[in-house]
């Protein structure tokens, strides 16, 4: 059975994102675990609509976001505007931050020690 909290992964790298995501999986395999990498057309940078997609084909009602560098976290935030799920963003690194929070929730770690962790190791 799914976890209730999920993990979305985005990155400016299509490659980066798969990378991130086949780590974290490994830890994790009762968390809905999704990700989206590179503009539509295959380069290096950003597409809304695939950020968007990652959010809406993930399992969970609750999911922690995970980024790499700026327009990935704009995009994030408009998806929190448009969205009915409750995504959790920190600046916390994109492999450690979604890798540990992945390891939490797969142990059914309070949300509470999640977010308290995470704040630890966010970049200011």
């Amino acid at each position: 059975m799914k976890k209730p909290y999920g993990i979305v992964i985005i990155s400016h790298s299509a490659n980066v994102a798969k990378g991130v995501f086949d780590i974290v999986s490994q830890v994790a395999l009762d968390v809905s675990i999704t990700y989206a990498g590179g503009t539509d057309e295959g380069d290096i940078g950003t597409s809304f609509d695939k950020v968007n997609e990652a959010f809406e084909q993930n399992e969970a009602d609750k999911v922690y976001a995970f980024y790499d560098l700026g327009s990935a976290k704009m995009n994030i935030e408009t998806v929190m505007e448009l969205s009915e799920k409750e995504i959790i963003l920190f600046n916390a690194p994109i492999l450690e931050g979604a890798y540990a929070t992945a390891a939490q929730i797969q142990m059914d770690e309070k949300p509470e020690v999640i977010q308290a962790n995470l704040k630890s190791i966010e970049i200011k």
